[in-house]
Order: C-alpha cells, then structure tokens, then sequence
C-alpha cells in the first residue's frame, strides 16, 4: 500500500511538472513555424535591406559610381560628372536620387559623402524611405519565454520551492521502504523513474527552449546578401566609396562657405574684444601714472622742477 501511493503520488507530481513544459513546447513551435512562414514570404527590396544593414548610403553612392553620375577622388570628396549635372538624367530609386539631389546642391564645392549623410537633408529622405518600406513588413509574433510577467515568476518559484520538498520527502519513503513481491517492485521502479525525471525536469525546459529557437530569421534574411551595386564596385572603387563615407568634415561642400563666414565673424568679434582689452589697460596705466606724480610744495612756482634730493 505504501509503494502504491508513493507511485501515484510521484507520477502525479511529474505529470504537474512535465505538462507546463510540454505547454511550452508546443506554443513555441507554433510561434517558430509561423516566425519562419512570414520570413520565407518576405521579399526584401535591395534598398531597404541596405537600410536594415545601415548600409544604404554606401549602396546609394556605388549605384552613382557605376551609372557615371559621380567621381570620388582619393581624399574622400565626390564630384559631379557632365551626366551628373545634368538635370534631365536622374535614377529612378529614390535613394540614389535623393543622394545625386544633395550632391547637386554642393556643386561645383567637392563634398563628401560622409558629410551629405551626417548633416545633410538626404538623411531625413532616407528616414521617410525607410518608414515606409518598414510599414510592409510583416508583425512577427513574441515568442513566448514568460520574462517580464512578476506573477509567472513568483509561481514558477513556489512551485519549484514545494517540488524539491516533496522530492525529498518521496526519497526518504522510497530509501526506507521494504517492497515485498513483484508488484511492490514494480511501484517501487515506477516511483524511483519518476523521481529521476524530476531531477531532469529543469534539462528538459532548456532543451524545449533550445530547440524551439528560431534566432533571428529576418535579420539573416537582411543580411544574406549585400546591395547588387555595391557588389559590383572593383576593390579601387569600393574603398574610395567607404573612404568618402567615412570623411564627414574635410569636404563639406557648400556649406563650408558658410563656416568660413562664421569662422571670420568669431575672429571680428575676437579682435574687438582684444581692441577694447587694449584700450581698458592704457587707460588704466594713465591713470595709474598720473597718481605717481608727486604734488608741487606750497608756494612753488608752477612748472617749476621739484628739489633735488642731493
């Protein structure tokens, strides 16, 4: 009788704890197959997946290389070519569109690429673009791990808390117990294997969560492939493009005009500044010259020199 009610007691309780488990799996595998569906019915615009990479601007300005509407010397500062300035020639993706529009507005200053993308208003095009391009994308669904719920977890502790009790307990009964024939055995094997599965209960969650993982589908998607323009640069061309990327102050085409202006009023202001320093100390030296002076004696004739010491 004893072997019996510890069988059932134990197989009771692995059933408790294997079936919140089993719950889990097979909300996650349907959360990874639907995950895995939607990834796999996504197709990707090259643009947006450049912009996913952040890597658009580089795609933008290779795409311009190539189509020989600008040159790139090897300090990093971009140029217009004949067919660049031509107002009528112009690429049909807005990206690259909207670089060749801010390169435009710089001509005949060289600029860099890395200053339109810094300080420029092809960024807020870009961010329009990617904005809208994000809004066809599918919701992918959460998948389930019951982080952030504070009640999940204070129960899932509780829970484990009474289950290592009860395993102790169940062990003690089991050790001390004396099985007499072979059904009592055969209760008493049941009651050990389940008391064995409960000490893999935690394993079993780690190898549900493993295996039901499905990572990260649409980035893998993004990144499986690089932009075709950027793709199709020499090694020469790619590096002056990353190089023109990279340079966000030297070039800055139009606007360094207007740096220079501000730069020259800041030394305006400067040298007034240092003009009116200067005027403040003379003054202060005449003054503190004509407090030096000693004053003539009581009936001296004025102008008349001051007794000599010797």
């Amino acid at each position: 009788m004893r072997q019996f009610a510890l069988a059932t007691l134990v197989s009771a309780v692995t059933a408790a704890v294997y079936g919140p488990i089993a719950l889990l799996w097979w909300r996650r595998a349907r959360v990874r197959g639907r995950t895995l569906r939607l990834v796999a019915a996504v197709e990707l615009e090259p643009y947006h997946a450049a912009l996913l990479r952040q890597e658009a601007t580089g795609a933008a300005a290779a795409e311009l290389v190539l189509g020989g509407y600008l040159r790139i010397d090897e300090e990093g500062a971009a140029f217009l070519t004949e067919q660049g300035r031509d107002p009528a020639r112009t690429p049909a993706h807005p990206m690259p569109a909207a670089l060749l529009e801010a390169v435009r507005r710089h001509d005949p200053e060289p600029v860099s690429i890395g200053w339109i993308d810094w300080c420029d208003d092809f960024a807020e095009r870009r961010s329009a673009y990617r904005s809208e391009r994000d809004a066809v994308l599918p919701e992918l669904p959460r998948m389930p791990d019951g982080q952030g719920n504070v009640l999940l977890t204070c129960l899932t502790c509780v829970g484990i808390a009474l289950v290592m009790l009860f395993w102790l307990l169940a062990a003690a009964l089991l050790v001390t117990g004396r099985p007499h024939g072979l059904r009592e055995w055969a209760l008493t094997v049941v009651a050990a294997l389940g008391l064995a599965a409960l000490l893999l209960a935690a394993k079993a969650g780690q190898v549900v969560r493993e295996r039901t993982e499905c990572g990260d589908p649409l980035g893998d998607l993004v990144r499986s492939a690089p932009h075709p323009a950027f793709a199709a640069l020499d090694e020469e061309q790619r590096t002056l493009v990353l190089g023109s990327i990279a340079e966000r102050y030297r070039w800055r085409g139009a606007d360094t005009v207007v740096h220079e202006e501000a730069d020259d009023e800041d030394d305006d202001e400067d040298d007034a500044w240092l003009d009116e320093k200067v005027w403040w100390e003379d003054a202060y030296e005449y003054r503190a010259s004509d407090e030096d002076e000693p004053e003539p004696e009581p009936g001296a004739a004025p102008g008349a020199a001051p007794p000599s010491s010797g």
